[in-house]
């Protein structure tokens, strides 16, 4: 099959939200350097009427075909319209449901979205979703022993965005800058039921990270201690001894992922309530 080089259509298609298909697909592409994937995803595909037209567009545009559908109808019909089309196609959850059901038996029932279910798990996402909101950038310190992490770093080091992907595993996360000088909440001293991490990073990639925030500020506004390394270094040097001084953990995000900083995190161990 002949296809361009630097580019491919990858075609996603789901019953759901379509969000554990992005994540396979995009996990596995990452594996092909010098190639992209030009995403298509197709969520809420629960009838042969929503799915005919996906197809037509599918043979419009070539690629790969990954989909997690229910109903053995419409997945035996992208199996034979891909095989006519000469596409490639894998049900990405028949191969890990054929393992559970090897170990643990027939499935009772075929739900669609079912890792969906509003159940206390996902209420109890919600809660530290908002929990987290409510915390950002020091707000509240005193509510810190409700937090079951607390993530403290000078500024850009992804405080906010992996508190918001803690939180959305579940669990409840405050940030707090660091700043020059400038004491911390003595609540945190004597906080007993969160883990309190410091996030670093070198002090080129904060610099960068800073001047591209420079772009968005008011005009005139120049910030030129803000971006110089030489002031992030002792912003940096201040920081790793506070955190060695409390027995902080901290981690370097300088070439880590949001996901991987948090993975890092929920590593070091977090207290059960």
């Amino acid at each position: 099959m002949d296809r361009p080089k630097n580019y491919f259509h990858l075609h996603l298609i789901s019953d759901s939200t379509g969000e554990t298909l992005i994540t396979v697909g995009r996990a596995a592409a990452a594996q092909f350097t010098g190639t992209r994937a030009l995403e298509h995803v197709y969520p809420l595909i629960r009838s042969t009427k929503q799915l005919e037209p996906v197809l037509d567009t599918i043979d419009g545009a070539p690629g790969i075909v990954l989909y997690t559908v229910v109903d053995a109808e419409l997945s035996q019909m992208i199996n034979d319209r891909c095989r006519e089309m000469n596409i490639p196609c894998v049900s990405v959850l028949d191969p890990v449901i054929s393992l559970f059901q090897s170990y643990l038996g027939p499935r009772s029932e075929h739900r669609v979205g079912a890792q969906h279910t509003l159940n206390a798990e996902y209420f109890r996402r919600m809660e530290a979703l908002n929990f987290t909101m409510e915390h950002d950038d020091g707000q509240l310190p005193a509510n810190i022993e409700d937090a079951d992490i607390v993530l403290v770093g000078i500024s850009r080091t992804s405080k906010t965005p992996t508190s918001i992907y803690l939180a959305n595993r579940g669990y409840k996360t405050v940030n707090i800058p660091i700043v020059y000088n400038v004491p911390l909440p003595e609540v945190l001293a004597t906080a007993d039921h969160p883990l309190i991490v410091g996030l670093v990073a070198t002090a080129d990639r904060i610099s960068q990270v800073r001047r591209h925030r420079l772009l968005g500020t008011t005009q005139g506004y120049s910030g030129e201690e803000y971006v110089d390394r030489v002031a992030i270094a002792e912003e940096l040097k201040y920081a790793r001894n506070l955190c060695a001084r409390h027995n902080w953990p901290t981690i370097d995000v300088s070439r880590r992922s949001i996901e991987e900083t948090a993975a890092a995190i929920l590593a070091l161990g977090v207290k059960s309530r």
